[in-house]
């Protein structure tokens, strides 16, 4: 990222030349095996989070990171895991940095596991540039705010909770709910106007039944080297959840700040990835927080959705969407407890909606984008955007206090203005808010049929658009005067 990251040098954990690694010591002195994890000792000169190749007797490897130094004793995770290992015959080789891989445009159109080896049977992925999965530091003198729309083709996104060129803008949802399907759609649709836009898609922890699906339905979007799949299954080693969003972060980076593309990383799911960190947490026997989560569960989580943003003197963007599960349908769980104090806002998946047969079941009142107005409005989408936007969610809130009346007293019993409300809902959920699964709507369809919808209320009940507003888009009906 030229002046806007960290200089390299060799005093903070970035490459040596190459010839600093033709000589590297072997380590054998392995005290223990523990889940993940692998102790080793009389190790002198090795660091936090610098990189290790693991040789085992037979010419096996495996590689792991260094979490943590005690004297002359290194805790390492083994990306791999430690099944089938032993004490004896492990000899340790540390590369004296933090993990790197090779990033470029070579990346887009693969399809790779969590560890950014091939699943496409093509060869492995080589780029220009090495850059460590940790990321650069970034001077938040160098940030610009996010700006101008990313448009997904989802009608109750794009119209009611904007996403932001350079916003962090999370997916919660229970499981069950269709987060996955909304997930994919917004990968297969999404775009920024008038720029090049590409996908990194990081997937964790997801069934080889889910894996194959998200590959059929991007299928498209990779063949034409827009888009790169990063896919962990449920069954893949642990540790290597934890790698997946930093190695896609580290792609998106490059292709963002370097090629000048605008990058939406989308990671699902991020309750899967914050369950490794807990395995990890245990397996290092720390104190737990919160539902035996680490204590520093937000600060690593921070170091993943503050990656995010538009750069002085760079084009591109890296935007997120983190897609998360709640437990329980338990909003104040620490995965989107703490997620929420990082991210701009939140898109929140209800299984009451879903039960409607309403897709994808966005509860509106409970979402929110605070960045949408840096990407909506006039010059950027339409005029009226943010108008109608603040419209429909007041005549949603209006409608649903009529619905809970009517359970109380009975539909006849509301005045004709209460009535107009309930049909309004009835018109906004099936017409706006309920689309297919491979349906891509421009904006001015959103807004046409949000208008379409606001048609049902009087006149008079429209009080948060203008005059002139409602001069120029809102239909008219036979039976107003």
């Amino acid at each position: 990222m030229n002046h806007a990251k960290a200089t390299e040098s060799n005093d903070n954990g970035s490459a040596p030349p190459t010839s600093c690694f033709a000589a590297q010591i072997s380590h054998g002195d392995v005290r223990e095996l523990r889940g993940p994890l692998l102790v080793a000792g009389g190790i002198e000169g090795v660091g936090w989070d610098e990189f290790a190749t693991i040789d085992m007797d037979g010419g096996e490897q495996r590689h792991g990171l260094v979490l943590e130094i005690d004297q002359d004793l290194a805790t390492l995770q083994v990306l791999e895991s430690t099944d089938g290992m032993s004490l004896e015959g492990i000899r340790i080789r540390f590369e004296g940095r933090p993990l790197h891989i090779e990033v470029g445009t070579d990346w887009l159109g693969r399809v790779c596991n969590g560890r950014g080896e091939p699943l496409d049977g093509g060869p492995p992925v080589t780029g220009p540039e090495r850059l460590p999965v940790s990321g650069w530091p970034l001077n938040p003198v160098y940030r610009e705010p996010p700006q101008e729309p990313v448009l997904t083709g989802i009608s109750v996104i794009d119209g009611l909770t904007t996403l932001v060129r350079g916003q962090k803008l999370p997916i919660f949802s229970v499981p069950g709910l269709p987060h996955l399907t909304l997930a994919t759609q917004i990968a297969a649709q999404a775009a920024s106007s008038g720029r090049s836009f590409r996908v990194v898609f990081a997937a964790m922890g997801l069934t080889h039944a889910d894996i194959a699906y998200v590959r059929d339905r991007l299928e498209s979007r990779s063949a034409g080297g827009e888009l790169v799949l990063l896919l962990n299954a449920a069954d893949d080693p642990v540790i290597e959840r934890i790698l997946t969003p930093r190695i896609a972060l580290t792609i998106a980076e490059h292709l963002a700040y370097t090629e000048e593309y605008d990058v939406l990383v989308i990671m699902s799911d991020m309750t899967s990835y914050a369950e490794a960190v807990r395995e990890v947490s245990a397996a290092r026997r720390e104190i737990p927080a919160r539902r035996a989560y680490p204590g520093y569960l937000y600060s690593d989580l921070a170091t993943l959705y503050e990656r995010c943003g538009r750069v002085k003197g760079h084009d591109g963007s890296v935007t997120i969407i983190p897609v998360l599960t709640m437990p329980g349908g338990d909003i104040t769980h620490p995965v989107p407890d703490l997620t929420g104090y990082i991210t701009e806002g939140q898109i929140v998946l209800s299984p009451e909606i879903a039960a409607r047969g309403i897709y994808p079941p966005v509860d509106v009142l409970s979402s929110l984008s605070r960045l949408m107005r840096h990407g909506a409005g006039k010059d950027r989408t339409r005029e009226d955007h943010l108008d109608v936007a603040a419209q429909v969610l007041a005549a949603m809130a209006r409608a649903r206090q009529a619905t809970e009346l009517a359970e109380l007293i009975g539909a006849a019993a509301l005045s004709e203005t209460d009535r107009s409300y309930m049909r309004y809902q009835t018109l906004v959920e099936n017409s706006v808010f309920n689309q297919g699964r491979d349906e891509a709507r421009s904006m001015d369809d959103t807004l046409g049929r949000a208008w379409e919808a606001l048609a049902a209320l009087p006149e008079q009940e429209l009080t948060m658009v203008s005059t002139a507003l409602l001069e120029k888009y809102l239909p008219q009906r036979n039976h107003r005067s």
